[in-house]
């Protein structure tokens, strides 16, 4: 039996790819932002309440999301909003913060991938159901080829990204909200 160098080559390759991809890990879904500082200009009220869930379908624009986003979303958004310290927990006014999930575009392949989503971020009073604060923020997560072989790592990363850019913004937005006024009285 002769054995072709040809042959013997391409077993190597087929061996190096192999090896190569499965070394790589599929990254977990993680929503956390690393770099919050505290905001200087922080509330005079308590969060007592954060909820996260999908908008309802006539707000919706492409929403690819599963079931275990909303739960990740609230983890990530409680931490980031404990360490910024964005809240005061013996303020006078004791607000509720609602996240209306309404785009989460994952790619289905690509080279670069860029995942796209938008979220509604609504505060409300308590006592009175005056709206404080209400705005709609858009961000996005790009990762290129030349972060992993598998377009599935490159997905997930991008959500992650997405994701903790919209966290990050509404950060940025909640240090110039003014919550002593309401947007919207509730009678």
């Amino acid at each position: 039996m002769k054995v072709s160098l040809f042959n013997v080559s391409k077993y190597i390759l087929v061996f190096g790819i192999l090896c190569s991809v499965g070394c790589t890990t599929l990254p977990p879904a993680d929503f956390t932002v690393q770099d919050v500082g505290v905001l200087e200009n922080r509330k005079d009220a308590e969060l007592k309440s954060i909820t996260v869930g999908y908008g309802s379908h006539d707000q919706q624009g492409k929403v690819e999301g599963t079931h275990i986003v909303p739960p990740l979303w609230k983890e990530a958004l409680t931490d980031a909003l404990n360490r910024s310290l964005a809240f005061n927990d013996t303020g006078p006014i004791k607000v509720n913060l609602s996240v209306r999930i309404v785009e989460f575009d994952v790619p289905a392949a690509g080279f670069a991938m860029s995942t796209r989503v938008a979220a509604i971020y609504e505060i409300v009073d308590r006592a009175s159901g005056d709206l404080l604060f209400a705005e709609s923020i858009s961000s996005e997560g790009v990762v290129p080829m030349d972060y992993a072989f598998m377009g599935i790592i490159r997905a997930t990363e991008s959500m992650n990204r997405a994701v903790r850019n919209n966290i990050a913004d509404f950060i940025n937005s909640l240090e110039s909200a003014d919550l002593s006024k309401a947007m919207y009285k509730a009678n």
